[in-house]
């Protein structure tokens, strides 16, 4: 009888590959990429990439794992900065730059995956922290009184494009910096003069976008 360890440490292995595969073949190709292109990706056959992963959401879950993780810390610490303008604009500064640096995890947070539960909890949670850290930011009057919470889903949408439209990386990346600089020196309370009304935007509109 053949022993199972080495049975267990090639599933391991796979499991592995496809996870690398997949956050590849999604950070170059966008979550909908075929399944069985990953799979060549990563050598191995469907049978064996559904075998660990049955269905297309929980592979993009557990392929943004650890992003999702660092996503949710950047939003707990700005909530226990006590400058919650300083809060908001490291959410910003730092969400932004996830999305130029890894374009397919922007795409997966944001949309939705009906049997993946723990990832959609997860987004409404983002939501209702930045919807609390611009209602703080107010209170200080550091933040314009008419910044919406929807005005995040604009800037994510102006920062995807630039990201697209430059395409490569490191130049991306200084581009993004520099349109963030300019958005977050507009969203300074400054002499009363009001914004157009805040179209309602949620965050799954950048997917769909």
């Amino acid at each position: 009888m053949a022993p199972t360890k080495p049975q267990r440490s090639d599933a391991r292995h796979n499991r592995e590959q496809i996870l690398a595969a997949a956050r590849a073949a999604f950070t170059a190709q966008g979550i909908d990429v075929p399944i069985t292109a990953i799979a060549r990706r990563a050598g191995v056959g469907p049978a064996t990439l559904y075998r660990h992963f049955p269905t297309r959401s929980a592979l993009v879950t557990e392929a943004f794992a650890e992003q999702l993780a660092a996503c949710v810390a950047v939003l707990d610490d700005a909530l226990a900065d006590p400058d919650p303008w300083r809060g908001l604009c490291a959410v910003i500064e730092k969400v932004c730059a996830m999305q130029v640096a890894d374009r397919g995890f922007t795409a997966a947070f944001l949309s939705e995956f009906p049997d993946a539960v723990d990832h959609e909890r997860e987004r409404r949670r983002a939501e209702e922290d930045i919807a609390e850290l611009v209602r703080r930011a107010q209170e200080t009057g550091k933040l314009r009184a008419d910044f919406a919470p929807e005005d995040i889903t604009l800037l994510l949408l102006a920062n995807g494009g630039v990201a697209e439209g430059v395409g490569e990386q490191k130049l991306a990346a200084a581009a993004s910096r520099r349109l963030v600089g300019y958005l977050l020196q507009s969203f300074r309370a400054s002499d009363g003069t009001l914004l157009p009304p805040a179209p309602p935007l949620g965050l799954e509109q950048i997917h769909r976008s």
